[in-house]
């Protein structure tokens, strides 16, 4: 082995490594940014689930349950519901997590000494978002009937429970796991493949010289952005319909909502993706600056969005990130509609969100390949 032929091609790649500093910058400095972000954010100890509370009671002593509940830590309250079905409507649409039931006898049973029974119920879906909550409701209820037992009989054991506390899981009432992540995986997938695709085809066409070629036809920019991402709109659909139907037959997730509102929604996401990959292909000029871009965005993706953490648990900083992404939207409106069983009437947030998305994305792009192209 000749040392100094290899001595000359190790210095080559310094000195080639030294003219790109975009990408030598991007390599040193993302992984510092990604660990002191992703380091903060990342619990799965959820705390401050928002809830809503159905008092019927309206006395002194359902308001103290209400305040015990909240002292946990694990619930916040985000106001009163006229009612059950109000309640449950929160919860289908996402304002709320856990709702609280209060019959209209509760002070009035526990006076008399006769058992009264008060629902929690917990939105189920996210099984680590759930698990937390339905223990502490499960330890109040406890920790208020010994309080009260000892108070009526001085600590007399095998005394009726006063409060009998009632936790209903909703929608995932297993606490099963895939139930939750198989929806994820779709939006995941659909997004991060996407958006590395397109965001390397792009730039693949400029190192081939045939991007060239496209700008001296006739077509407008906007219509060689559109033509290059309406493929992958087909592409897209097929991930998403083979991954839900393995969700569907291997995983037994249930799909109770309508595919058809899930299927016009998914065009949104979409497109919002592929015009955020379009956007990243013009903010370098070689491969490996896209792919190092993209990095920037697929880790958010999949940390940040909800697809494997609860948001509810993220620090304020993490949870403005999470809603700068189309993933965060898409994983609400799909679970919402696969899991719950609602329609595009109530999430009318989402879709509004990706259509802000996808319009501003592909502004965007199509603004800055006019920018590099001159």
């Amino acid at each position: 082995m000749n040392r100094g032929r290899l001595a000359s091609m190790i210095r080559k790649e310094f000195v080639q490594m030294r003219r790109d500093p975009a990408t030598l910058r991007l390599m040193l400095v993302v992984p510092l940014v990604q660990l002191l972000l992703f380091g903060y954010a990342i619990s799965t100890d959820v705390r401050h689930l928002p809830t809503i509370i159905d008092d019927q009671s309206r006395t002194a002593q359902s308001r103290a349950f209400v305040e015990r509940l909240m002292a946990t830590g694990n619930f916040r309250s985000i106001g009163d519901a006229p009612d059950y079905e109000s309640a449950i409507r929160a919860i289908a649409e996402g304002r709320a997590r856990a709702a609280v039931v209060l019959p209209p006898g509760y002070a009035r049973d526990l006076k008399a000494g006769r058992t009264t029974a008060v629902q929690v119920l917990v939105d189920a879906s996210d099984p680590t978002a759930s698990q937390s909550a339905i223990g502490a409701a499960q330890l109040v209820g406890q920790s208020l009937n010994i309080e009260i037992v000892r108070g009526r009989s001085g600590g007399l054991v095998g005394a009726a429970p006063p409060v009998d506390v009632r936790v209903r899981p909703l929608y995932n009432p297993a606490l099963r796991s895939a139930v939750f992540i198989v929806p994820g995986i779709i939006g995941m997938i659909l997004s991060n493949i996407l958006i590395i695709v397109t965001a390397l085809s792009i730039v693949r066409e400029r190192e081939t010289g045939t991007l060239e070629q496209l700008i001296v036809t006739p077509l407008a920019k906007w219509e060689i952005m559109l033509g290059k991402i309406a493929p992958y709109v087909g592409v897209g659909y097929v991930q998403m319909t083979s991954v839900l139907l393995a969700g569907h037959f291997v995983f037994h997730m249930p799909v109770r909502g309508p595919l058809l509102a899930l299927y016009a929604a998914t065009f949104l996401f979409i497109t919002a993706n592929l015009g955020l990959g379009l956007f990243i292909s013009t903010l370098g000029r070689n491969q490996a600056q896209v792919t190092q871009t993209a990095f920037l965005f697929l880790l958010p993706n999949v940390l940040l969005s909800g697809f494997m953490f609860p948001r509810e648990a993220m620090p304020d900083a993490a949870r403005f990130i999470g809603a700068l992404l189309p993933l965060t939207y898409y994983l609400e409106l799909i679970r919402g509609i696969v899991l719950k069983g609602v329609g595009l009437r109530e999430l009318w947030p989402q879709i509004l969100a990706l259509t802000a998305f996808a319009v501003a994305f592909f502004t965007f792009a199509t603004q800055r390949f006019h920018k590099t192209m001159e």
